[in-house]
């Protein structure tokens, strides 16, 4: 990259196949005449050129020639890849020297990490939103908005602070494909550069305003008490050959690309596929996350289709970030988390390519994987199914649809969500021993390869992401025709209310406690802002504005027309103001003990019971145990002795007993006895019998 100083800088690129490389400096980011420099080739495929003087403020490219039929007529212009900052269009990098200063990061725990994940435009574009940034980095900067009409309720940054999370994952921010001059949205999961900030979300595209802005967004959280990761995708890039965005091939043909047998670049994750088990491409990732933990103070990525990397990638990038230190570099990187997608598929699925960072070969690690398998369970179905078929939480048994024609099997199936849920809850671990719907004894790892972790942080709880449809909007499939909105309100609390009370690391797609909808839209990539926002108004929650496109959507539109045409599936202020108070009671009654938030498995193994298991369960009910009485370990609570967790996810009230409570005196937890939902209220505890009592479609916790 470009290596500034005020009296000088170095031009270093990657580029051995390359026979010249000659460097254009502009002081204009289009148009003007460039100062053209013949760089040097070094050693080990590396050219470079010292330019003495200031530079900051100037701008480059690259034109590389050599051997390649692909190019035989294009002239190979291109944006260095190690560029910090880009101008619109990608057209040009920047020497910058930017010294915005950025807060330290809030100092808490790994095993304390609650995620929220958000798109940055979706969060503040509405018009209802109070903000005057609104879809900018700096809209985060702004404390005190509100909802114009209803001064009372908190917009923005504040809204993040009053729900209790305290870690925001940000979708992608790097350099993407998309024009910055428009308002064409985009997600921002076709990377075109890995090392500058997009201009879209900055207010100023022809200079370093990006990254000022995106450091004044990140100060802004951290001063909030809340820490921010990044989505990060190096997985693929827009473009190989060339096509003009195609920034790496045209450096190095043919290097930085997985290419099948027949030479042709891999295609499975719908782009062009990095090769990161090739050094360089693997060190261009490692240098560029190190740039933003050191340069931007960022805590944490997110690695989308983690899978597609090397195992050996992961572990190099976990070393690299927590080497950072406080007095080198400004930060502290071993409390930056890393976690991602492991799944395992396409050209790299078994470990053609090497061992890749999967789900299970990412055990042991420290790094965490996104636990698909409790999110299956509490929906139902998968995210290549049938969206009718029901889960724990949407009715299957307890409230059938009648879309699940299992032969009779509903039953049996519905048992083996509840011990998949079982496994999640108890951080997902390998080693977790629990009574299975069989009535055998077996263990996490070994119940049909469920559980895949060895530590509790290496788990992401979570039942939706940005990835298909909204969790409300898979209710709406899911939950028997019959369901009325309070049904389908206590189906979405349920699902939260697992994720929050689940070990490991839970993880929200922002909006759920507003009942977001995207009106059943699959896959909202390019659906623009009227699917995407969010409403501020807390009177809709943007159901059925429309019918989603037809690219994700066209064979369920005979399914998905006749659910948006009833008028009584919209809710109203009063459902979402009460999915609202759920989920930040959830969060209250989480951070309310330790014993929800346990570091280690051997303290989980020890301390988290499950009951009302094995073949004659009551279905639809889980049962749950906490306990901060196990000899040979210290007290975790200065609270609470013990913790039952009911969560039951079936229409009618539900009781249960255990010997081991005869006696002894719970109560139903302080955040739920001064609930604002009515019904948790009605749950009780019979001292004589040792028996709890649960509503309808409840999660009810006991302490004593």
């Amino acid at each position: 990259g470009a290596v500034y100083s005020p009296e000088e800088t170095v031009f270093r690129v990657f580029a051995p196949t390359a026979t010249s490389l000659r460097l254009s400096i502009y002081d204009v980011p289009e148009g003007g005449e460039p100062d053209v420099k013949e760089m040097t080739y070094t050693d080990k495929g590396i050219w470079e050129f010292t330019v003495a003087g200031d530079l900051n403020g100037t701008y480059y490219t690259l034109r590389a020639d050599g051997p390649d039929p692909r190019f035989a007529d294009v002239k190979r212009d291109v944006i260095d890849p190690y560029s910090r900052c880009n101008t619109a269009h990608n057209g040009r990098g920047m020497v910058i020297r930017d010294e915005t200063p950025i807060g330290p990061a809030p100092v808490f725990d790994r095993s304390e990490v609650i995620i929220y994940e958000l798109h940055i435009r979706d969060f503040t574009i509405s018009s209802n939103s109070g903000i005057t940034n609104k879809g900018m980095y700096l809209g985060f900067t702004e404390t005190g908005t509100t909802m114009p009409e209803h001064p009372e309720i908190l917009t923005g940054i504040d809204h993040l602070e009053e729900l209790g999370v305290n870690t925001v994952q940000i979708m992608p921010i790097q350099d993407f494909e998309n024009d910055e001059s428009n308002d064409g949205y985009n997600w921002g999961y076709m990377p075109v550069h890995f090392n500058s900030p997009n201009g879209w979300f900055a207010t100023k595209t022809g200079d370093a305003t990006r990254v000022k802005e995106f450091k004044l967004l990140v100060d802004a959280l951290h001063k909030k008490g809340m820490k921010v990761i990044m989505d990060v995708v190096y997985n693929h890039t827009h473009a190989s050959g060339p096509e003009p965005r195609a920034v790496l091939d045209r450096i190095v043909p043919g290097y930085y690309h997985r290419l099948s047998a027949d030479g042709r670049v891999e295609t499975s994750t719908c782009c062009q596929n990095t090769a990161t088990e090739h050094y360089m491409m693997e060190r261009l990732m490692i240098d560029d996350l190190v740039h933003w933990a050191r340069d931007y103070r960022v805590d944490g990525f997110r690695f989308d289709l983690m899978g597609h990397h090397m195992k050996r990638n992961m572990e190099e990038a976990r070393d690299a970030i927590h080497a950072l230190t406080m007095e080198a570099d400004g930060v502290d990187g071993s409390a930056i988390y890393l976690y991602g997608e492991g799944w395992d598929f396409g050209e790299v699925g078994g470990g053609k390519r090497g061992v890749n960072a999967t789900q299970m070969n990412m055990a042991g690690t420290g790094i965490g994987c996104f636990n698909d398998r409790m999110r299956d369970a509490v929906r139902g179905g998968s995210a290549f199914s049938d969206r009718r078929e029901q889960g724990f939480a949407t009715g299957l048994f307890t409230a059938p649809s009648g879309y699940n024609r299992d032969g009779g099997l509903e039953r049996a199936t519905l048992l083996n969500q509840a011990d998949r849920i079982r496994v999640g809850l108890a951080g997902n671990l390998k080693s977790y021993e629990f009574v299975d719907r069989t009535g055998r004894t077996t263990t996490g790892g070994q119940f049909e390869s469920v559980g895949f972790a060895e530590e509790p942080q290496e788990t992401i709880a979570y039942i939706s992401a940005h990835d298909n449809e909204t969790w409300f909007d898979k209710i709406q499939y899911a939950a028997p025709a019959g369901a009325t909105m309070a049904d389908r309100v206590r189906m979405q609390m349920m699902g939260l209310s697992i994720v929050s009370l689940s070990q490991g690391v839970p993880f929200f797609h922002a909006g759920s406690e507003l009942l977001r909808s995207k009106s059943m839209e699959a896959d909202s990539y390019n659906a623009g802002d009227w699917f995407n926002r969010l409403d501020w108004s807390y009177e809709t929650n943007n159901f059925a504005v429309g019918l989603p496109s037809a690219e994700k959507n066209h064979d369920r539109w005979r399914i998905i027309g006749p659910i948006l045409a009833r008028e009584e599936l919209s809710p109203g202020q009063d459902e979402i103001l009460a999915c609202l108070a759920h989920f930040k009671e959830m969060l209250r009654v989480r951070q309310s003990s330790r014993l929800f938030r346990l570091p280690a498995a051997l303290s989980v193994e020890a301390r988290v019971r499950f009951h009302n298991t094995g073949p004659s369960q009551i279905p639809g009910l889980i049962v749950m145990s906490l306990s901060d009485e196990i000899e040979g370990l210290p007290s975790v609570d200065e609270q609470y002795t013990e913790i039952v967790v009911l969560f039951n996810a079936d229409p009618e009230e539900q009781s249960f007993a255990g010997e081991e409570w005869s006696g002894r005196r719970f109560e139903l937890h302080p955040v739920l006895a001064g609930s604002l939902d009515s019904l948790v209220r009605e749950a009780r505890f019979d001292n004589a019998a040792g028996s709890f009592t649960v509503p309808a479609r409840t999660t009810a916790v006991f302490v004593r």
